[in-house]
Parts: structure tokens; C-alpha cells; sequence
């Protein structure tokens, strides 16, 4: 009887395993916030630290500069008029419709302005693929809401929250403000959280409380695979050590000179003050091509 070579034995054995399921993951560009270079480090991390195969789709009214390995697809109709004076995003409200172009099954949503720091993998093998995972709202931890910069969901498994914010859009934002608020109270079975620190929040978790930022710069849990960055700063912001476009980067003594004797109300100092933060090492490291 002839027999076949051990290394063989384990490539043929090896052809007939069954594909891994493709994990997608989903983000939406709208407007000119966030350029194609949000999109395309997005991909890039995800590249970098997870498992294949995988596909980051990016739905948006923009795909010119975005790289051909993300499929581009139209910004899902949101079905009604867009509800006024909340500052939810309610437009996140159409990825629970009951299609979503040619998405299908389990997606891992993620807001543009995230830094992944670790493979995507354990999102994927949570819990079951029905179950709709979100982080813990960080503002109110003991409220039960969800904060939906990352979030996963099976396409069209909760689609009559599309289907009755659509019949009442107004009336829904203005009771809940936010859109997390509104899917988090009103999916059937309700949601699961992340388990800290796998999902957190750059100012809270990362930056610590102001004193703390003259002394050292935001910190990485080794855990964390995803750094959110709600409001600001943003990922740009974080590199260089800036709030916000209008603020300067530079050393704490001279930013401390510069925010004292600039001509401020006394409360924008205060707020200046506790905004000064070091450059960050490891968002430079992981949120690029």
C-alpha cells in the first residue's frame, strides 16, 4: 500500500478543512469630516492584526481617494426625513433595515474614528452570531444603554426598529436624543456588552483625569482592541498632542505660558488647561497605512 508523506497527509488534510466565514465589518463615511484616509487606515488595521478572510465595506456619499481593497457602497436610505435639534446620529439607524445592498448575516459595525490595536477575531467569536453586541455607554455605566461605535448585529434580524422610527422619526429622536438609546431600549431580547477592556473610550479610559496629562501620555490597555474616539480629539489630534485644530501642540511649560497669557475668558483658560495632552506614541504606531 502506498503511503503518502506526512507533510502530504497534512496539506491535503488541510484542503478539505472548511473555509473560515468571511468577517465583515462596516463603516459608514458621510460628508466631508473624515477624507478616505480614515477609511483607508481602517482597512489597514484590520489587515494588519486579523485573521482572513475579511471585507470592510465602507457605505458613503464619497468613495473618491478610498482604497480598492474596501467595496464602496451607497449610503443605506435612511426611508424618512431626517429628525432636527437631537444630537444623535440617525442615520446609523438604517444599517437595521432589513438589507443592506449585498451585506448579509453577522457585520461588525466600526466608527472612522477608531484606532484598532489588536485582531478583530474575538469580536467575531463571542457569544452567538444572533446576538447583538455593543459597548456599555461610558457616561452612564449603570444605566444598561449601549454606545454603538462598535457594534454587532446580524443584517435584517431587527429591522422593525428601521420600520418604526420610520413611521415616527421626530417623535423617536426626541425621546431618545440618541440613536444608541433608541435600538438599545427597543431590541427584542436586548443587547450584550463588550467585555472591558475590549471596546474604550480615548478620553476616559486612555487619557486619565487632567492633572494626570502633564505627566504622561494617554495609556494602552493590552487588552483593548478598539479605541473609540467620541466628540474629541481626534485620531490626528492624538499623533501630534492637540485637542483640536485650534488648539497648539507643544511642551507643557510653554503650552501653560500660551493658554495664561492669551486673551481668553477665564473659563476657556480652565478648559484650555485641562485639554493639554503629550503626543501618543501608540496611536502613531497602529492608525496608519
Amino acid at each position: 500500500m502506498l503511503m503518502m508523506p506526512a507533510d502530504e497527509e497534512i496539506s491535503h488534510h488541510s484542503m478539505n478543512k472548511p473555509e473560515s466565514p468571511c468577517k465583515q465589518i462596516i463603516c459608514i463615511k458621510w460628508g466631508d469630516r473624515y477624507g478616505p484616509e480614515y477609511v483607508n487606515r481602517i482597512y489597514a488595521m484590520i489587515a494588519r492584526f486579523t485573521t482572513p478572510p475579511f471585507k470592510l465595506f465602507c457605505f458613503t456619499d464619497r468613495p473618491e481617494g478610498i482604497r480598492p481593497e474596501v467595496a464602496c457602497r451607497p449610503i443605506p436610505e435612511l426611508g424618512c426625513p431626517h429628525p432636527v435639534d437631537t444630537p444623535g446620529k440617525w442615520r446609523k439607524t438604517a444599517l437595521w433595515g432589513k438589507t443592506l445592498h449585498d451585506v448579509t448575516g453577522t457585520c461588525l459595525y466600526i466608527d472612522l474614528d477608531s484606532v484598532i490595536t489588536r485582531s478583530l477575531d474575538e469580536f467575531f467569536e463571542l457569544g452567538q452570531p444572533e446576538d447583538v453586541y455593543m459597548a456599555r455607554n461610558w457616561v452612564k455605566p449603570l444605566s444598561r444603554m449601549g454606545q454603538s461605535s462598535v457594534f454587532r448585529f446580524t443584517v435584517g434580524a431587527h429591522s422593525y426598529l428601521l420600520e418604526n422610527f420610520q413611521a415616527d422619526p421626530q417623535g423617536i429622536a426626541t425621546k431618545y436624543q440618541f440613536e444608541q438609546h433608541y435600538s438599545t431600549t427597543n431590541i427584542k431580547n436586548g443587547i450584550k456588552f463588550w467585555p472591558h477592556p475590549l471596546v474604550v473610550h480615548f478620553r476616559r479610559h486612555c487619557l486619565g483625569i487632567w492633572p494626570l496629562r502633564y505627566l504622561r501620555e494617554a495609556q494602552l490597555h493590552p487588552r483593548t482592541i478598539v479605541v473609540t474616539f467620541p466628540s474629541k480629539p481626534d485620531p490626528e489630534d492624538a499623533v501630534i498632542g492637540r485637542w483640536k485644530e485650534t488648539y497648539e501642540p507643544g511642551p507643557r511649560i510653554a503650552y501653560i505660558k500660551s493658554v495664561l497669557s492669551g486673551d481668553y475668558p477665564l473659563l476657556e483658560k480652565y478648559r484650555r488647561l485641562k485639554r493639554y495632552m503629550f503626543p501618543v506614541s501608540w496611536v502613531k504606531e497602529f492608525w496608519r497605512e
